[in-house]
């Protein structure tokens, strides 16, 4: 493990607990655990960061599936097959990143994301409790196809907010209210989540010590996240999704600029 202060210690912890949160609710928690792993580790490479990320992220992500799982009917065989998809997804995005600018990509994902901002403003009843219905086979495989593969490539191409734009996706194909579609979500997480670990463990950039101990304070979020989830509905998953829409759209204005 690297030199920390026991400050940069209890900063990075506490950055993994709130991110856990974030995950668990709506998705998006790298925008907050990322930057603060960055910032707070400047002399470890990158590639260190991105691995010992995704050790900490898959036990945050783990925990709060199992906590939606208790409570939340789920249709885990459909989940992991779009999860089976993203992963195949994000390693063909991974392929071609090097040949995409990321200054072309970001002004792009800023419109989409306020497009969907607006939509879910729009829309009050857009993932409510009244949504459902029976997944038919169609809706299925657009699911894998497009959520699934789509979204798994958009991860492995650029990334940020790969989490809010899969319980958006699933929410709006296979027609699941918010709390049934960020279940979902946690699966498929769980899966591209591990196939990530897989290949930074094997590549050696993983920093296990320091993962462990943030995977705690993830592990913890994430199942206070599920937990208030469940509790107080869809409408408490709507705002959330909201804030972190608007606030991935900063970030990325920001990184714009600054490039």
């Amino acid at each position: 493990m690297p030199d920390i202060s026991l400050t940069m210690l209890v900063v990075l912890c506490l950055a993994a607990g709130a991110a856990g949160w974030i995950d668990a609710v709506v998705g998006g928690g790298g925008l907050l655990l990322l930057p603060a792993m960055l910032l707070g580790l400047p002399h470890v490479p990158a590639a260190h960061i991105l691995g010992t990320n995704k050790a900490v992220a898959i036990v945050g992500t783990s925990g709060a599936a199992v906590t939606y799982l208790r409570q939340t009917p789920v249709e885990v065989r459909t989940a992991v097959r779009i999860g089976l998809a993203a992963l195949a997804g994000s390693m063909a995005g991974a392929f071609f990143a090097a040949g995409i600018s990321s200054d072309v990509l970001r002004p792009v994902i800023m419109v989409v994301l306020l497009a969907v901002a607006a939509f879910v403003l729009l829309r009050p009843s857009f993932g409510g409790t009244g949504a459902g219905g029976p997944v038919t086979r169609a809706r299925t495989v657009t699911a894998i196809v497009l959520v699934g593969g789509g979204i798994g490539f958009y991860d492995g191409l650029f990334g940020p907010g790969t989490g809010t734009f899969l319980v958006l996706a699933l929410t709006a194909v296979l027609h699941l209210d918010l709390v049934t579609a960020s279940a979902t979500a946690k699966i498929v997480n769980v899966c591209t989540n591990g196939g990530a670990l897989a290949m930074f463990a094997y590549q050696g950039t993983v920093l296990w010590q320091l993962a462990a101990l943030m995977a705690v304070f993830n592990l913890a979020g994430g199942m206070i996240g599920a937990r208030m989830a469940l509790r107080k509905g869809s409408e408490f998953v709507r705002g959330v999704l909201l804030v972190v829409v608007f606030s991935l759209v900063a970030k990325l204005a920001f990184d714009q600029w600054k490039a």
